[in-house]
Formats: structure tokens, sequence, C-alpha cells
């Protein structure tokens, strides 16, 4: 009977040991999806409505790459101060994590961020850019893509800063992204 007891409690502390306690970034976003102190927006990457004509090739081989984006904003307010700290920190913690490999960061007027991915370096599945100011908030952009490459991102921002993309279709996410 000791024998049974003990290998139970071997075998739930080994379970337990291996199962991670850290939150996934997935599960983070299904997590606040629904906290009214977020902003949560699932969208084709079709929604970027990129004029095809006035992209280089490697331009729209980028945006081909694209499958969709998931962006989740936290708008801060004076009431909610002390969520928005906790909050933050949670995601720095996710995203800490040895399978973010740092594309690079970011520091501009309106707040910091980091550009991050998953997958291997000719192959990146998922990018993650992070951003976050002291005044607005902070918001979580997840691009899932198809073997898409560093190459690839950079190509992507230089046709969305030639592109005349106002944000309207993102509703109340574009509203907060634009300040």
């Amino acid at each position: 009977m000791k024998y049974v007891v003990k290998t139970f409690f071997l075998t739930g502390a080994i379970l337990l040991a291996s199962c991670s306690s850290q939150q996934s970034l997935q599960e983070y976003y299904v997590d606040n999806s629904e906290n009214p102190n977020f902003i949560a927006l699932d969208v084709p990457a079709s929604i970027l409505k990129l004029n095809e004509e006035s992209l280089s090739s490697s331009q729209k081989e980028a945006v081909e790459s694209l499958r969709k984006f998931n962006m989740l904003a936290f708008k801060k307010t004076s009431e909610n101060v002390a969520e928005y700290r906790a909050e933050k920190a949670k995601v720095k913690e996710i995203l800490k994590d040895e399978e973010f490999v740092e594309l690079m960061k970011i520091n501009s007027q309106y707040g910091r961020g980091v550009i991050k991915y998953l997958g291997d370096e000719d192959a990146i599945d998922e990018v993650i850019i992070y951003g976050d100011s002291k005044d607005m908030g902070f918001a979580l952009v997840r691009v899932l893509g198809k073997d898409m490459n560093p190459a690839h991102i950079i190509q992507l921002m230089q046709a969305l800063q030639k592109s005349d993309y106002d944000g309207a279709a993102l509703g109340e996410i574009g509203k907060f992204l634009k300040g």
C-alpha cells in the first residue's frame, strides 16, 4: 500500500513539474478578450487593402505570407492604473519566454515596444508586436502567417508606411493605435 501511495504522489509531482505554470500568449488573449479594459480584435490580413500595383515583388510576397492579426489593447484610464500595471507586467513576463526571439526594440515619442517572433528564422509563423505608452496603455498584436521571414516583416512595414491606410476598418482599436 505504501508503494502505491508513493508512486501516486511521485507521478503527480512529476506531472505538476512538467506542466508550465506560465500563461501562454494565446491563453492571455482568450482570458482578456471579454475584459472591459481591453479592446480585442481578430482581423484577416486582407483588411490592409494595400494597393498591389504599388508594391514591389518582395512586398507582395510579404503580404501573401500573412494570414491574420490578433490585436489586444489595454486602454489606460485614471480608474484602472493598478490593473494596467499588473496586466503590463503579465505580458512582459510572457514575452520573456525563450521561445520568443527578439527581432527589434522600438523607442518613439509615443512609447516603447518590442517585436519578437516564434518559429525558425527562415519560416516564422507568428510575429508579436508589443508597445506601451504610460499615458494611453499598451497594445499587443499577433501577426499570424505562413513561412514569414524577418525580411518580410521589414517589407510589410515599408508597404504600410507607403499606403494610405487610415485604420478606419479597425474601429475602436484603430482609434486607440492612432492616439
